[in-house]
Parts: structure tokens; sequence; C-alpha cells
């Protein structure tokens, strides 16, 4: 049998996070191969609609990476990231979906290092959580009926 390995979504802002990626890419620091970035401009654009299709898409786990706070390039945009994943992670709670499985990092485009390090360090996480399950959704009527 072998090991599974988790497929990650990363939401990297254009400024810093993408950046702290192309660093660790152009300094060849090795992180695994299971993440997927998408580019975004700013993490606070990051909408949690998006983030829950992801994960019925099949993905394992969604990383949003932005601007460290006092350093977005749109003043606040990394404010209102922070306040949406804290609203998706309690989402995530009520559904029955790990919330371990949704993670906010804040990565300057002069931390290459330390992106590859979130990275491994979700993918660890990740990978002991096990594959993603659409939690088993109620009957209309609440639970138990």
């Amino acid at each position: 049998m072998t090991e599974f390995e988790p497929k990650i979504l990363a939401y990297c802002c254009n400024w810093c996070a993408y950046a702290g990626a192309d660093l660790a890419g152009t300094s060849r620091i090795q992180y695994p191969p299971n993440v997927r970035i998408v580019k975004v401009m700013c993490s606070g654009r990051v909408d949690p609609a998006a983030v829950l299709a992801a994960f019925r898409r099949g993905v394992d786990g969604v990383l949003v990476a932005g601007c460290h706070p006092g350093d977005c390039h749109y003043i606040s945009g990394n404010e209102m990231a922070k306040a949406r994943m804290d609203f998706l992670r309690g989402f995530l709670d009520e559904v029955g979906i790990d919330r371990d499985r949704l993670r906010l990092e804040w990565i300057a485009g002069s931390e290459g290092g330390k992106f590859a390090r979130v990275i491994q360090d979700m993918v660890d996480n990740v990978r002991r959580l096990g594959p993603f399950r659409v939690p088993t959704v109620c009957p209309a009527g609440g639970a138990g009926q």
C-alpha cells in the first residue's frame, strides 16, 4: 500500500507570499511537490466559496498566504483575509470538516525558507488527517430525521 500524498492548494498574494514561493524556487529550497499555487493579487480577495469549491473538487488542504500584518500592499487586505478565514474555520467545524485542513500564514517575499517550511508542515499535517472526504449531509429536517 502506498502512502497517502495530499493535494494542497495554496492561494498566495502576488506581493509577498507568491514572491516567497518564487524565492524558494530560485534558491532551490526543497519542499514537497504536493502544492499547487494560485496567485491572487491579495489574500483578502480569497473567497470562502472558492475554498469550499476546492474541497468539493478533491483538494485535501488549502493554504491562504499573504503579507505580514502592517505590510499589506492594499492596506488592510490581510486583515480581511484573517476575518474570512476565521469565519470559514468556524463554518468547517459546523459542517464536520477538520479545521486543520485550512491554514492562514503570513509570508514575506524574502521568506522563501518559511514558505518551504509551511508547505512541508502542512503536507505532514494533512497526511496525518488522511484524504479529504465530503461530510455526510443530514437530510432536510435536521439531524437524525
